[in-house]
C-alpha cells in the first residue's frame, strides 16, 4: 500500500543536521524577474499566514510581484483548485498544497527535481521530502509538518475542587489524558456548557475523515487493507466512531462542532472555551501569544493518547507549495516556492510551533524559544517531535480525497444522531468500494 510511515524520515531530522549545514554554504539563485507578476493560491487561516509577511523580501529581491488570487481554508481552496481543472481555468502558478492532497491532482504540477538543485534539496528533512512525491516526481516543496498532539489547561488540571471531584468520581488522580477512553471521560467531566465544553473536533471534510482515522488506527484497525477492500467498518471502527458519538451526545463539545474547521477550533481553545484540543503543532504560537489567546499563560502540552491497541494513531503529514505546468514563468514560481520554504522561512515557521522541514532549523529553534523567553514553546517542541516516531499519512492515492468525501457526512449523520455508527460506516464502506473499482484497485 501507499500508506507511508514518517517516522524514520521527521526523527532523521536531528541526525542530518551536519549534512544541511554542509549543504547550506550554496545558495539558492532566487533570479530577476522585475516587472513580472506572479499569481498565486496560498492556504489562510491563523496558522499559515504570517509566512506571507515574507512575500516582500521577495519581491524586492528579484522585481517581481505577488498577486494572491485566492486565500482559503484548504478544503475550499481543494475544490476551487478542482474547479480551475475541470474549466481548464489554470491561470496561476504556485498553490499551497499537501501530502494528503497532492496525488489526486493529476499532471497539475511540475516535477521540482527539474527546477530545484540537488544541493538545495538536500538542505530538506530527506523523509519528508520523500513523502512529497507522487509516483516519483517531486510536485510539492514542504512547508512544515503536521502530526497532532493534545493541549491543554493547566489551570482546570491544577483546581483542587476539579481535582477532588475526578478522583471522586473515577478513583484515580487527575492528569493529562494517555488513552481515548480517558480523554472522552475528561472531556465529559470538564464540560460545563455553555461556557466551557471538554473539546472540538472538525467535523467535516478531510479534518472529520482523518480523526476518525487517527482513532481507527489507534485501536488496531485501519482504512484498507493490503488489496484495497475497505476495512474501517470494523468493530476497531464502530468503537472510533462512538467516540465522537459519546462525546457530542454528552453535550460536552459544542453542538456546532460538526461544521467546524481548524480554525474555529483554534479559536475556541485560544478563547478558553475549551479544557483540551486535540491539535496541530501550528496552533502553539497561537496559543501561547498572550496578545491573542487568553489561555497563554496555563497552556499544557502532552502527546496524543493511545487506543484500545496501546499505540498512538499519529495522523501527519506535510503541508507545501507546488507550481503549475500551466505558469509562463516557472523559474520565478520555483525561486518563491524555495523563498517560502529556505532557511529563514522555516525558522520563522519553527518559531511559530511549527515543525519545520529544513534539517538545520531543528537546532536552531530550541536555543532561539530559551532566548527569547518562550519556554511554552520550546516545551511544545520536545512534545511534538516525541510523537514523530509512530507518525503516518493517509493512504497517498489519488483516491484518497474521493474516498475521504464520501466518508465524513456518514461520520456526521452518525454523530448527530441519524444513523447508527455501524450502518454509517456500512453505507461509507460500500461507496469507498466503488470508488475504489472504478479507479481499477479493487
Amino acid at each position: 500500500m501507499a500508506n507511508k510511515t514518517l517516522a524514520g524520515a521527521l526523527l532523521a531530522s536531528c541526525a542530518l543536521v551536519g549534512l544541511a549545514a554542509g549543504a547550506s554554504a550554496q545558495e539558492f539563485n532566487y533570479g530577476s524577474f522585475p516587472g513580472y507578476t506572479l499569481k498565486v493560491k496560498l492556504i489562510g487561516g491563523t496558522q499559515y499566514e504570517k509566512l506571507y509577511t515574507r512575500i516582500p523580501e521577495w519581491e524586492a529581491l528579484t522585481g517581481a510581484k505577488v498577486e494572491i488570487v485566492s486565500s482559503k481554508n484548504h478544503f475550499d481552496l481543494d475544490r476551487e483548485i478542482k474547479q480551475d481543472i475541470a474549466t481548464g481555468q489554470i491561470t496561476w502558478c504556485v498553490g499551497s498544497n499537501h501530502t494528503s492532497f497532492a496525488p489526486q491532482y493529476g499532471d497539475l504540477y511540475i516535477d521540482l527535481k527539474d527546477y530545484i538543485p540537488a544541493e538545495e534539496l538536500a538542505k530538506y528533512v530527506p523523509g519528508t521530502l520523500a513523502s512529497a512525491e507522487v509516483d516519483g516526481r517531486l510536485v510539492q516543496i514542504p512547508r512544515v509538518t503536521d502530526v497532532s498532539n493534545l493541549y491543554y489547561r493547566k489551570d482546570l488540571y491544577e483546581d483542587p475542587a476539579k481535582q477532588e471531584a475526578y478522583k471522586a468520581e473515577f478513583g484515580v488522580d487527575l492528569a493529562p489524558p494517555t488513552t481515548y477512553d480517558e480523554f472522552r471521560q475528561q472531556v465529559i467531566f470538564f464540560a460545563e456548557p455553555p461556557n466551557l465544553y471538554g473539546t472540538a473536533f472538525a467535523g467535516k471534510d478531510e479534518g472529520m475523515t482523518g480523526r476518525f482515522m487517527e482513532i481507527l488506527r489507534a485501536n488496531g484497525g485501519d482504512m484498507f487493507d493490503e488489496n484495497w477492500n475497505p476495512i474501517f467498518n470494523s468493530p476497531e471502527g464502530v468503537a472510533a466512531l462512538q467516540w465522537f458519538i459519546d462525546i457530542y451526545k454528552a453535550g460536552a463539545v459544542p453542538a456546532g462542532t460538526v461544521n467546524y474547521t481548524w480554525d474555529d477550533i483554534g479559536q475556541a481553545f485560544a478563547a478558553g472555551q475549551l479544557a483540551l484540543d486535540l491539535d496541530w503543532p501550528g496552533f502553539a504560537g497561537f496559543y501561547s501569544d498572550p496578545s491573542a489567546s487568553t489561555v497563554s499563560d496555563k497552556l499544557g502540552f502532552a502527546v496524543a493518547p493511545v487506543g484500545s491497541s496501546g499505540k498512538r494513531g499519529a495522523w501527519s503529514g506535510s503541508h507545501s507549495f507546488s507550481v503549475t505546468e500551466a505558469c509562463d514563468n516557472k523559474e520565478a514560481a520555483v525561486s518563491l516556492a524555495v523563498f517560502l520554504t529556505n532557511d529563514e522561512s522555516e525558522l520563522m515557521e519553527a518559531q511559530a510551533g511549527n515543525l519545520p522541514t529544513r534539517s538545520a532549523t531543528f537546532d536552531e529553534v530550541v536555543p532561539w524559544f530559551h532566548e527569547n523567553n518562550k519556554p511554552a514553546l520550546a516545551e511544545m517542541f520536545s512534545v511534538f517531535q516525541a510523537s514523530l516516531a509512530e507518525a503516518r499519512t493517509p493512504p497517498l492515492v489519488p483516491e484518497w480525497i474521493e474516498v475521504s468525501n464520501v466518508l465524513w457526512p456518514q461520520l456526521q449523520a452518525a454523530i448527530v444522531g441519524e444513523k447508527t455508527a455501524q450502518e454509517a460506516l456500512d453505507k461509507a464502506a460500500d461507496d469507498a468500494r466503488v470508488i475504489l473499482e472504478d479507479a481499477g484497485r479493487l
